[in-house]
């Protein structure tokens, strides 16, 4: 800060030697003139000179030092008080920003806010008719033509359940519950959605559960589940998907377990990025690269560790990794 302070006034201090050299010159120059005085004269000006920019500093900084040590957010109140003119523009001129930036930003989330409960609106007006589609789909005796209608109307369901919770995942430390959680009870739910996907594509399901409960969110914990078992099924052909439950050390662990396509090992650092989807396979047109990446999401929330291995070719396995009971302190602080 003393650098800067006198780069800042270096204009001054150089008009000042240049007085004092220039009445140096004309004494060398006039031998009338006492050159003795003189250099007294300019000794006790620059001593004088040194005191006041000594004195000055503190009081000259104090206002651009506060503000080259406040955090870069929107509080003022660690700026020192404006007392000089400049000091006072800069002041104002900041204060008329920050009041701008905080007006934009209210404006900005009620926009927000406006948009998600009219796209919440609209998701559960769409969710009425597919109830009564789904209804009339069960009536159908065809039974080819009611397994593809059946496989339509969950593809149509999973998406605006996703939609859904998208909407939902800013807000979501308002939306927890934390419970203890049948695992069995909720793994079957979940199945029980995709049984017509199952039964299409051939595919079973194998529960070795040791750990019966876990302490959760059930309709967040549902939604993480859903999406590693739709993408288990989605990318699966004839087989049989294995879900287990265990304790390690003191952790339980969930394990979602598919013989499938796998995942490319230059995929894996990526596959819970917004919006990727798989570079193998670039014909999958229906993926929306959203799932995991939500899941992810949903699962930091909830203080889950999302571990996954994969190899291409033979299937991937993910593991929910839930956190010692006494970690909620962290959720309930939010």
């Amino acid at each position: 800060m003393i650098k800067k302070y006198l780069l800042e006034r270096l204009g001054w201090i150089f008009l000042f030697l240049f007085v004092h050299l220039f009445m140096l010159f004309i004494t060398f120059m006039d031998p009338t003139i006492p050159l003795s005085s003189v250099l007294y004269l300019v000794s006790l000006s620059m001593i004088f000179f040194v005191i006041f920019l000594v004195i000055r500093y503190p009081k000259e900084t104090r206002f651009y030092k506060s503000l080259n040590e406040r955090d870069d957010d929107l509080d003022l109140t660690s700026i020192a008080l404006a007392e000089s003119p400049f000091e006072k523009i800069i002041e104002e001129s900041i204060t008329n920003q920050v009041r701008l930036l905080k007006q934009t930003a209210s404006d900005n989330l009620m926009n927000l806010e406006q948009e998600k409960d009219e796209l919440l609106s609209w998701i559960h007006e769409v969710k009425t008719p597919l109830t009564a589609m789904h209804l009339m789909i069960e009536r159908i005796e065809d039974d080819v033509m009611k397994g593809h209608l059946t496989y339509e109307w969950l593809r149509i369901h999973l998406l605006l359940d996703q939609q859904l919770h998208q909407r939902r995942i800013p807000f979501i430390e308002n939306d927890l519950y934390m419970e203890q959680i049948d695992i069995e009870t909720l793994i079957f739910s979940e199945i029980k959605t995709l049984q017509s996907w199952c039964i299409q594509k051939g595919i079973g399901f194998e529960l070795n559960l040791e750990a019966a409960e876990v302490l959760s969110d059930a309709k967040w914990l549902a939604f993480i589940l859903r999406q590693l078992l739709t993408n288990a099924v989605k990318y699966s052909e004839a087989s049989d998907i294995t879900v287990n439950s265990y304790q390690q050390a003191e952790h339980i662990v969930l394990e979602v377990k598919d013989c499938g396509r796998g995942i490319d090992p230059k995929d894996l650092p990526r596959i819970f990025d917004r919006g990727f989807t798989s570079t193998t396979v670039h014909r999958d047109n229906a993926a929306t690269g959203m799932g995991l990446y939500l899941a992810q999401k949903a699962a930091q929330s909830l203080l889950i560790i999302i571990g996954v291995q994969s190899k291409l070719g033979a299937g991937s396995t993910f593991t929910l990794t839930f956190p010692l009971k006494n970690e909620f302190v962290k959720i309930s602080s939010m």
